[in-house]
Protein backbone atom coordinates (compact mmCIF):
# COMPACT_ATOMS: atom_id res chain seq x y z
CA UNK A 1 0.00 0.00 0.00
CA UNK A 2 0.95 3.06 -0.33
CA UNK A 3 1.44 5.07 3.21
CA UNK A 4 2.68 8.75 3.39
CA UNK A 5 3.59 8.85 -0.39
CA UNK A 6 5.69 5.46 0.53
CA UNK A 7 5.51 1.83 -0.36
CA UNK A 8 5.19 -1.06 2.20
CA UNK A 9 5.26 -4.20 0.81
CA UNK A 10 3.30 -7.58 1.47
CA UNK A 11 5.53 -10.28 3.45
CA UNK A 12 6.12 -11.99 0.24
CA UNK A 13 7.26 -9.22 -1.50
CA UNK A 14 9.28 -7.74 1.02
CA UNK A 15 10.89 -10.73 1.52
CA UNK A 16 12.08 -10.56 -2.39
CA UNK A 17 13.22 -6.93 -1.32
CA UNK A 18 15.12 -8.27 1.48
CA UNK A 19 16.92 -10.85 -0.83
CA UNK A 20 17.75 -8.39 -3.55
CA UNK A 21 19.20 -6.81 -0.78
CA UNK A 22 21.62 -3.50 -2.00
CA UNK A 23 22.94 -3.29 -5.43
CA UNK A 24 23.44 -0.48 -8.29
CA UNK A 25 20.91 -1.90 -10.21
CA UNK A 26 18.10 -4.38 -10.67
CA UNK A 27 15.01 -5.95 -13.10
CA UNK A 28 12.37 -6.87 -12.54
CA UNK A 29 10.79 -9.07 -15.07
CA UNK A 30 7.39 -9.27 -15.05
CA UNK A 31 6.95 -6.08 -13.10
CA UNK A 32 3.12 -5.93 -12.67
CA UNK A 33 2.09 -3.07 -10.70
CA UNK A 34 5.77 -2.07 -9.93
CA UNK A 35 5.74 -1.62 -6.47
CA UNK A 36 8.78 -4.04 -5.84
CA UNK A 37 11.14 -1.69 -7.76
CA UNK A 38 9.42 1.47 -6.12
CA UNK A 39 10.37 0.35 -2.80
CA UNK A 40 13.94 -0.24 -3.72
CA UNK A 41 14.17 2.78 -5.55
CA UNK A 42 12.38 4.78 -2.87
CA UNK A 43 14.45 3.18 0.35
CA UNK A 44 17.62 3.59 -1.89
CA UNK A 45 18.61 0.05 -2.22
CA UNK A 46 19.16 0.17 -5.51
CA UNK A 47 20.63 2.90 -7.49
CA UNK A 48 18.37 1.91 -10.80
CA UNK A 49 15.00 -0.26 -11.40
CA UNK A 50 14.69 -1.61 -14.75
CA UNK A 51 10.63 -2.61 -14.56
CA UNK A 52 9.63 -4.98 -17.43
CA UNK A 53 6.70 -6.59 -18.61
CA UNK A 54 4.92 -8.17 -21.91
CA UNK A 55 3.45 -5.20 -22.94
CA UNK A 56 3.25 -1.31 -22.79
CA UNK A 57 -0.45 -0.94 -21.36
CA UNK A 58 1.13 -4.17 -18.60
CA UNK A 59 3.63 -0.77 -17.25
CA UNK A 60 1.22 1.72 -17.32
CA UNK A 61 0.90 0.74 -13.51
CA UNK A 62 4.07 0.26 -13.05
CA UNK A 63 4.61 4.02 -14.57
CA UNK A 64 2.41 5.95 -12.59
CA UNK A 65 3.16 4.62 -9.42
CA UNK A 66 7.01 5.59 -10.42
CA UNK A 67 5.86 8.81 -11.58
CA UNK A 68 3.65 9.74 -8.81
CA UNK A 69 7.01 8.75 -5.88
CA UNK A 70 9.11 10.67 -8.04
CA UNK A 71 11.70 8.18 -8.96
CA UNK A 72 11.50 8.26 -12.97
CA UNK A 73 14.72 9.52 -13.12
CA UNK A 74 16.00 5.92 -12.01
CA UNK A 75 14.18 3.76 -13.58
CA UNK A 76 13.81 2.41 -17.07
CA UNK A 77 10.28 0.83 -18.59
CA UNK A 78 11.47 -1.91 -21.08
CA UNK A 79 8.60 -4.01 -23.29
CA UNK A 80 9.43 -7.05 -23.61
CA UNK A 81 8.94 -11.06 -23.51
CA UNK A 82 10.87 -12.22 -20.66
CA UNK A 83 14.73 -10.64 -20.32
CA UNK A 84 15.24 -10.00 -24.12
CA UNK A 85 15.11 -6.47 -23.81
CA UNK A 86 18.37 -5.96 -21.44
CA UNK A 87 20.54 -4.00 -22.92
CA UNK A 88 22.77 -3.00 -19.85
CA UNK A 89 24.41 -4.71 -17.44
CA UNK A 90 22.26 -5.28 -13.96
CA UNK A 91 23.43 -7.02 -10.54
CA UNK A 92 19.64 -8.94 -9.27
CA UNK A 93 17.21 -9.89 -11.25
CA UNK A 94 13.70 -10.70 -9.84
CA UNK A 95 11.46 -13.10 -11.62
CA UNK A 96 8.21 -13.75 -9.31
CA UNK A 97 4.54 -14.80 -9.46
CA UNK A 98 4.50 -17.43 -12.39
CA UNK A 99 4.70 -20.68 -12.98
CA UNK A 100 8.32 -22.71 -12.55
CA UNK A 101 8.26 -23.58 -16.18
CA UNK A 102 7.61 -20.22 -17.53
CA UNK A 103 9.97 -18.66 -15.01
CA UNK A 104 12.49 -21.31 -16.53
CA UNK A 105 12.16 -20.62 -20.06
CA UNK A 106 12.73 -16.73 -19.26
CA UNK A 107 16.12 -17.97 -17.55
CA UNK A 108 16.90 -19.69 -20.52
CA UNK A 109 16.44 -17.50 -23.49
CA UNK A 110 17.65 -14.99 -21.42
CA UNK A 111 21.14 -16.54 -20.23
CA UNK A 112 23.16 -14.14 -22.07
CA UNK A 113 21.48 -11.09 -21.48
CA UNK A 114 21.27 -11.81 -17.18
CA UNK A 115 25.05 -12.00 -17.60
CA UNK A 116 26.10 -12.85 -13.99
CA UNK A 117 23.36 -11.44 -12.27
CA UNK A 118 22.02 -13.40 -9.05
CA UNK A 119 18.49 -14.76 -9.58
CA UNK A 120 15.47 -13.99 -7.29
CA UNK A 121 12.68 -16.38 -7.89
CA UNK A 122 9.52 -16.85 -6.91
CA UNK A 123 6.80 -19.04 -8.65
CA UNK A 124 3.47 -20.60 -7.90
CA UNK A 125 4.34 -24.27 -8.77
CA UNK A 126 6.19 -26.15 -10.80
CA UNK A 127 9.25 -26.15 -8.80
CA UNK A 128 11.30 -28.93 -9.08
CA UNK A 129 11.16 -28.52 -12.63
CA UNK A 130 12.65 -25.12 -11.85
CA UNK A 131 15.58 -25.92 -9.93
CA UNK A 132 16.66 -28.54 -12.71
CA UNK A 133 16.19 -26.22 -15.40
CA UNK A 134 18.21 -23.51 -13.27
CA UNK A 135 21.27 -26.48 -13.27
CA UNK A 136 20.96 -27.12 -16.74
CA UNK A 137 21.31 -24.04 -17.67
CA UNK A 138 24.12 -23.25 -15.60
CA UNK A 139 23.05 -21.59 -12.03
CA UNK A 140 22.99 -23.20 -8.77
CA UNK A 141 21.38 -22.44 -5.71
CA UNK A 142 22.47 -20.13 -3.15
CA UNK A 143 19.52 -19.61 -1.05
CA UNK A 144 15.95 -20.98 -0.32
CA UNK A 145 13.55 -19.46 1.97
CA UNK A 146 9.78 -20.16 2.96
CA UNK A 147 7.49 -17.06 3.92
CA UNK A 148 4.36 -16.87 5.32
CA UNK A 149 1.66 -14.22 3.44
CA UNK A 150 -1.45 -14.82 5.11
CA UNK A 151 -2.66 -18.40 4.49
CA UNK A 152 -0.46 -19.17 1.85
CA UNK A 153 2.70 -20.19 1.30
CA UNK A 154 6.00 -19.10 -0.48
CA UNK A 155 9.33 -20.67 -1.37
CA UNK A 156 11.84 -17.70 -2.73
CA UNK A 157 15.05 -18.74 -4.27
CA UNK A 158 18.28 -17.25 -5.03
CA UNK A 159 20.81 -18.37 -7.69
CA UNK A 160 23.95 -17.42 -8.90
CA UNK A 161 25.72 -18.85 -11.67
CA UNK A 162 27.65 -21.57 -11.11
CA UNK A 163 27.30 -25.69 -11.30
CA UNK A 164 25.14 -27.78 -9.72
CA UNK A 165 23.64 -31.22 -9.52
CA UNK A 166 20.28 -32.18 -7.49
CA UNK A 167 18.97 -35.12 -6.70
CA UNK A 168 15.30 -36.23 -6.63
CA UNK A 169 14.58 -35.18 -2.77
CA UNK A 170 16.62 -32.23 -3.33
CA UNK A 171 14.53 -30.67 -6.23
CA UNK A 172 11.44 -31.36 -4.94
CA UNK A 173 11.94 -30.10 -1.40
CA UNK A 174 15.31 -27.49 -2.16
CA UNK A 175 18.63 -28.70 -1.34
CA UNK A 176 18.80 -25.23 1.14
CA UNK A 177 16.04 -25.88 2.61
CA UNK A 178 16.99 -29.32 3.29
CA UNK A 179 20.41 -28.31 5.26
CA UNK A 180 18.61 -25.22 7.15
CA UNK A 181 15.15 -27.15 8.02
CA UNK A 182 13.79 -23.85 8.81
CA UNK A 183 10.26 -24.07 10.99
CA UNK A 184 8.00 -23.49 8.00
CA UNK A 185 9.03 -26.10 6.22
CA UNK A 186 6.93 -28.64 8.16
CA UNK A 187 3.83 -26.73 7.44
CA UNK A 188 5.03 -26.27 3.89
CA UNK A 189 5.49 -30.15 3.92
CA UNK A 190 2.21 -30.68 4.80
CA UNK A 191 0.53 -28.31 2.38
CA UNK A 192 2.74 -30.23 -0.55
CA UNK A 193 1.18 -33.38 0.57
CA UNK A 194 -2.46 -32.74 0.39
CA UNK A 195 -2.19 -31.37 -3.06
CA UNK A 196 -0.05 -34.07 -4.37
CA UNK A 197 -2.56 -36.65 -2.87
CA UNK A 198 -5.48 -34.37 -4.56
CA UNK A 199 -3.95 -34.58 -7.90
CA UNK A 200 -3.24 -38.42 -7.23
CA UNK A 201 -6.77 -39.06 -6.57
CA UNK A 202 -7.24 -37.09 -9.65
CA UNK A 203 -4.83 -38.47 -11.67
CA UNK A 204 -6.15 -42.38 -10.58
CA UNK A 205 -9.48 -41.80 -11.93
CA UNK A 206 -8.36 -40.56 -15.24
CA UNK A 207 -5.91 -43.69 -15.01
CA UNK A 208 -2.77 -41.18 -16.26
CA UNK A 209 -0.42 -43.77 -15.54
CA UNK A 210 2.89 -42.08 -16.05
CA UNK A 211 0.68 -39.06 -13.96
CA UNK A 212 0.16 -41.30 -10.96
CA UNK A 213 3.85 -42.43 -11.03
CA UNK A 214 5.14 -39.09 -10.56
CA UNK A 215 2.75 -38.33 -8.00
CA UNK A 216 3.94 -40.99 -5.86
CA UNK A 217 7.32 -40.35 -5.68
CA UNK A 218 6.64 -37.07 -4.92
CA UNK A 219 4.12 -37.89 -2.29
CA UNK A 220 6.69 -40.17 -0.54
CA UNK A 221 9.79 -37.70 -0.81
CA UNK A 222 7.25 -35.36 1.28
CA UNK A 223 5.96 -38.11 3.66
CA UNK A 224 9.68 -38.42 4.82
CA UNK A 225 10.47 -35.04 5.04
CA UNK A 226 7.89 -34.88 7.15
CA UNK A 227 8.89 -37.84 9.57
CA UNK A 228 12.17 -36.14 10.08
CA UNK A 229 11.19 -32.92 10.54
Amino acid sequence: MLHERGISLDARLMTIAEMVGRCPAVADIGCDHGRLGAFLLQRGWVGRALLMDVSDTSLDKARALIRLLGLAQRARFLVCDGAEALDEPIDAAVIAGMGGATAAGIVERGRERLGGARLILQVNVGHPELRRRLAAAGYRLTDERIVRDGRRLYVIMEAQPGKAEYDERELHVGPILLRRKPRELSDYAAFRLRVARKALDGARQGGEAAVISELEREIAIWEEAEMWL
